[in-house]
C-alpha cells in the first residue's frame, strides 16, 4: 500500500510531530510513504491532495494539520472549507483521503494533546479504506456482503 502525506507547515511545532507519528504508524503497518508534501497551511491542502491523487503510485492520501483557535472565526472557515474540498477530491478520484487535521476551535494545549493519536488514526483510516475498497472491487456476492476488515485499528 502506497500512501502520500500532505502536512501543513503552519503550527509546525505540532504538525511536524504529527508527521513523524504518521510515518511511524505507516511503517508499523507495512505501508510505504511514497510522498511527503509540505504545504503552507491547511487551506492550501486541496491542490496538493488533488495532484497526489492523480499519481499511479499513490493509493491514499493522509492529511496532517492543526487548526488552532485565534481571535476570529478564521479557524472555522479554514477547517470547514479544507475538509469539504478534501472529501470532494476523494470522491472525484475514487481514492481514500484521511483527515488527520485537528481543530477548529482548539487551543495550543489541545493541539499538543492530539498530536500523537490523530495522525495514527488517519493512517489507520486510509489503510483500512484501501483494503476495504480493494476487497469490494474483487467481491461478487449474492445476498449480503459484509466488508469490515479492521486490520489497522489499533
Amino acid at each position: 500500500m502506497r500512501l502520500a502525506i500532505v502536512v501543513s507547515e503552519f503550527n509546525s511545532e505540532v504538525t511536524f510531530r504529527m508527521l513523524e507519528n504518521a510515518k511511524k504508524r505507516a511503517g508499523k503497518i507495512g505501508a510505504n510513504v511514497s510522498f511527503v508534501f509540505y504545504v503552507p497551511g491547511v487551506y492550501d491542502m486541496p491542490l496538493a491532495v488533488e495532484r497526489l491523487l492523480k499519481k499511479h503510485n499513490v493509493d491514499a492520501v493522509v492529511t496532517i494539520g492543526a487548526v488552532i483557535k485565534g481571535d476570529t472565526r478564521h479557524d472555522d472557515i479554514v477547517a470547514e472549507n479544507a475538509a469539504r474540498l478534501i472529501a470532494d477530491l476523494s470522491l472525484k478520484h475514487g481514492k481514500p483521503v484521511a483527515l488527520g487535521i485537528t481543530g477548529p476551535g482548539m487551543t495550543d494545549e489541545q493541539a499538543e494533546a492530539r498530536a500523537e493519536q490523530v495522525p495514527v488514526r488517519a493512517v489507520n483510516a486510509a489503510a483500512n479504506m484501501v483494503l476495504r475498497l480493494g476487497k469490494l472491487e474483487k467481491t461478487v456476492g449474492k445476498g449480503t456482503v459484509v466488508i469490515d476488515d479492521t486490520a489497522y485499528n489499533n
